[in-house]
């Protein structure tokens, strides 16, 4: 499995301002610094409302500053999880996130009034239909459900669920031509540092979890559903269900001992585990309707797997909708500063893969 770690400091007068590279000095130093972290940088963009072109829908981009902090959990957090571990530090550049997770509004305008074609998808994979890059992109769209894809919950305002790894990359694949704009998947180190919004807490709104009802749709207040978007209050940056309602895909592949790989005494460039040909095994963060308060806090890591999709007949089981995955949606992001590694980033998965 290949990842990519970066490290910043040939660019660090770009970056970072010089107080933040301070904090990393030799390893005798690092546990009295990293306690110094989250540092926040001062925020230079602004956020923005984008209109999906030649509809009526439109959805709230906000603008989350850079920084640097320490991913993952402290050893004595409760509910702690071993791949929460070591915590490391991370810096990640400016971007814009979505506001609420992605709607059923949103999402229907990529597929539903021309949804795909599962023959004619596998025929463009396998060579038997040649098609140019252009022809292939406007195959490639959701096809007809196997079931009601909201689960009878609910649709408009809503967020978007029973959604694939592979079918939310698509949708920020078509997003993006759609609007100009390079919309993508967070990794898991943006999803943490845009949900923690500057806490170190175990919840972004504090060390007790009692405060979760005003800000989260989790199993003490959900009535066993998700619920419309942006109803509970936002973090302190202006984002809206980063705890509960449904859990959010990230860009990564899961991989369990990931946090042992990053140096500990330096801040690693937005660590990321690329996403391959596999079909399960990503990462979703957040917690969603159906979780207790410790499923939702911020550094818990969780990853789909193959019984997501147990109810589904087809062969080979479909890549766009998940039969029981009824606690799965998503949010876009944006960078301000596109990493290199991250450019056209789309997905790999294909009817065969496995």
């Amino acid at each position: 499995m290949k990842h990519l770690t970066r490290h910043p400091l040939g660019l660090a007068a770009l970056l970072l301002p010089l107080a933040v590279l301070a904090l990393w000095p030799t390893a005798p130093a690092v546990a009295e610094k990293a306690a110094e972290l989250p540092v926040v940088e001062k925020i230079t963009h602004k956020s923005y409302t984008e209109k999906i072109p030649d509809t009526d829908v439109t959805f709230e981009m906000v603008a989350v500053p850079g920084g640097t902090y320490l991913m993952g959990s402290p050893k004595d957090e409760k509910g702690r999880n071993e791949d929460e571990g070591p915590q490391h530090p991370v810096q990640v550049r400016p971007l814009w996130v979505g506001k609420c997770e992605v709607s059923w509004d949103e999402y229907d305008q990529c597929w539903k009034e021309n949804p795909g074609s599962k023959a004619e998808q596998r025929d463009v994979e396998s060579g038997k239909k040649k098609v140019t890059p252009k022809e292939a992109d406007a195959i490639s769209r959701p096809t007809p459900t196997y079931a009601d894809p909201t689960f009878g919950y609910g649709h408009d305002n809503f967020p978007a669920l029973s959604i694939t790894h592979h079918a939310a990359l698509d949708y920020c694949r078509w997003l993006s031509q759609k609007t100009g704009h390079a919309y993508r998947l967070p990794t898991e180190a943006e999803w943490e540092w845009a949900c923690r919004a500057g806490t170190k807490t175990p919840w972004a709104c504090g060390d007790n979890p009692d405060a979760l009802k005003d800000y989260a749709w989790y199993a003490e207040n959900s009535e066993e559903a998700p619920h419309p978007v942006g109803k509970k209050k936002p973090n302190a940056w202006g984002l809206y269900d980063m705890e509960g309602n449904v859990g959010e895909w990230c860009l990564d592949l899961y991989k369990k001992d990931f946090y042992a790989t990053p140096p500990l005494d330096k801040p690693s460039l937005n660590p990321v585990v690329l996403p391959t040909e596999t079909r399960y095994g990503h990462v979703v963060r957040g917690g969603s309707w159906a979780d207790k308060a410790p499923g939702l806090r911020c550094a818990i890591r969780r990853f789909s797997e193959k019984n997501w999709n147990k109810q589904d007949p087809q062969q080979p089981k479909s890549i766009w909708w998940l039969t029981d995955g009824d606690t799965v949606g998503f949010r876009v992001v944006r960078a301000v500063e596109e990493y290199d590694n991250l450019k056209g980033i789309r997905s790999k998965i294909k009817w065969e893969s496995r």
